[in-house]
């Protein structure tokens, strides 16, 4: 099948497929600074052999478990000799837009908001929206503001904010088999040619916090212990 390239991310390339589906290539290069591993950095700081195969084998491995569960994603097939994953086109909300759900209040949910809540409480699947932008430091955006702006419909939101709580309730319980406890996670979400909602981007140990005995698993770790 042929293919073009489009796109070179930080951590992924994408390629238009004559299908009109398109193909993500998984890297080693890895987002860091001064050679340390750090999924928040917004610049490529490092190369860890064998990143790109663990990340898209987990990715496969909650598509396949979310497909299953009836919820939409853009997942279609994956290559694990080439590293790559074929999924559906789909159009991203806006410019970028990550989605956040939360269990526990750590990280910055608690930095904002430690007058009201102690650190590490439990959240009841807490979701919430941030557009993509370095410059602005990933703002929060509320319902109002994704439908005022034009970002998405009241009935979009619903739909990612419901989907939302549904994958992450099937990752927690992936993690929890292995004796993982999930504290939070992020997600990608776009939409097809008739405005529904479906999952993109990748499933990987990188957009997750979690902790095993109280302590804190890196994402290599995680990933790791996850298919251990």
């Amino acid at each position: 099948m042929e293919k073009k390239l489009v796109y070179t991310g930080k951590t992924k390339n994408v390629y238009a497929l004559d299908n009109g589906n398109y193909l993500l290539l998984f890297k080693d290069d890895c987002t860091g600074k001064d050679g340390v591993f750090d999924p928040g950095e917004n610049s490529v700081g490092l190369t860890i052999d064998g990143v790109g195969d663990v990340n898209l084998r987990m990715s496969i491995f909650f598509f396949e478990k979310i497909n299953a569960a009836g919820i939409k994603t853009h997942f279609v097939s994956a290559d694990l000799e080439n590293t790559t994953m074929e999924v559906r086109p789909a159009t991203v909300f806006g410019k970028g837009l990550e989605v956040i759900c939360r269990y526990k209040a750590v990280g910055s949910f608690y930095r904002r908001y430690s007058d009201y809540i102690e650190e590490g409480a439990d959240l009841p699947a807490y979701v919430e929206m941030t557009f993509k932008n370095d410059e602005k430091g990933d703002p929060l955006v509320t319902e109002e503001g994704l439908v005022d702006l034009g970002v998405m419909t009241h009935e979009q939101y619903k739909d990612i904010c419901d989907e939302t709580r549904r994958i992450t309730a099937i990752v927690a319980e992936e993690l929890k088999k292995k004796d993982i406890d999930l504290y939070d996670i992020k997600f990608e979400f776009g939409y097809d040619k008739d405005g529904s909602v479906m999952l993109i981007d990748e499933i990987a140990s990188g957009n997750m916090r979690a902790y095993k005995n109280g302590e804190y698993i890196d994402p290599m770790t995680l990933s790791k212990l996850f298919f251990a």
